[in-house]
């Protein structure tokens, strides 16, 4: 099949109780472990786009790959997706350019200023046949063009959010529930530690989550800075060199609850790059005579389907639904 909008993804997933994932994608071999993965698990999946990604690696590249993976993979719906789309001309240049989706991420603006911003790309993207994804409230953290304090992060107000809705005509809304951007999401003083030393961040904000949907019913839901920052490759890491102290990530369970609820679609952001840095520093630490890019990313590559796999079938619980 051709790439897909999230429409009926969202409309499936909200009925069904589980999320899609939305994978940010910066080369072949990422984009090959996702689609592996969502084809052996009979999953539908969204590929992320980044400003970050489109200067590292081309629109017309990155495109061309995704449209390999669909040609690979024609059972698996795909949609192909801008990330934190900061303005109208580059949520254009995107539709112009084939997308299936994209975010406009005017959350930093006044609430009248973002309604404004986010309307015009809605328009444009609705003559176009594209769905919009839009964001109230703001998630701290570093990811890509995303750089946020935790100073100048705040919740979703759900007294907005039918406004918000209703006067832009977005089709998809990410929220801040106590999510952020990046494998350093927390401070250690924000943090508990558990019995065994590990650092526990705070729980997510069910309680402004449950107020939207209740203001929204039927209405899919984003979480974004989604990833869980798994451990084993954290110390991976650190044992072949890296220096990752204190990187903690989103508990799963909390992800999974959320994916039963409303919320239709999870970004999760991290957790592939960690995988593959890690896989990528022990390789060349056991090899050290290896340079072929090809030795090396063969494994990354297989370790990015294997965090995939997991989060389909752990996490977002959207295995087996095409």
């Amino acid at each position: 099949m051709p790439l897909v909008t999230t429409k009926e993804m969202f409309e499936k997933a909200y009925d069904g109780g589980y999320a899609v994932g939305a994978f940010n994608v910066n080369n072949m071999e990422i984009i090959q472990g996702i689609t592996d993965a969502a084809a052996e698990l009979k999953s539908p999946v969204i590929l992320q786009v980044s400003k970050g990604a489109r200067s590292y690696a081309n629109h017309t590249y990155l495109k061309k790959l995704v449209e390999a993976a669909v040609e690979e993979h024609p059972e698996v719906p795909i949609a192909l997706h801008l990330d934190h789309g900061a303005d109208f001309d580059i949520c254009k240049s995107c539709i112009d350019g084939g997308f299936t989706s994209v975010m406009i991420d005017a959350s930093s603006h006044p609430f009248d200023e973002n309604i404004e911003i986010t309307k015009k790309v809605v328009e444009y993207a609705h003559d176009h046949g594209v769905v919009v994804e839009a964001e109230l409230g703001t998630l701290a953290g570093v990811e890509d063009e995303v750089n946020v304090s935790a100073a100048d992060s705040s919740y979703t107000r759900p007294e907005e959010v039918e406004e918000f809705v209703s006067r832009t005509g977005c089709d998809s809304l990410a929220i801040a529930i106590g999510t952020s951007h990046g494998a350093f999401k927390f401070t250690a003083d924000q943090c508990t530690r558990n019995a065994d030393g590990i650092l526990v961040p705070p729980p997510l904000r069910f309680d402004v989550l449950e107020e939207c949907i209740k203001r929204l019913p039927g209405f899919p839901i984003v979480l974004h800075g989604s990833s869980s920052v798994p451990q084993e490759y954290v110390k991976m890491i650190n044992e072949f060199g890296g220096e990752m102290p204190d990187a903690i990530g989103i508990p799963e369970d909390q992800l999974r609850e959320a994916a039963k609820l409303a919320v239709c679609k999870i970004n999760i952001d991290s957790d592939i790059r960690l995988a593959m840095s890690a896989v990528i520093r022990q390789y060349l630490a056991q090899n050290p005579s290896h340079f072929d890019p090809r030795q090396y990313l063969k494994p990354a590559r297989e370790a990015v389907k294997d965090m995939v796999s997991h989060k389909i079938v752990d996490v977002l619980g959207s295995n087996d639904k095409i």
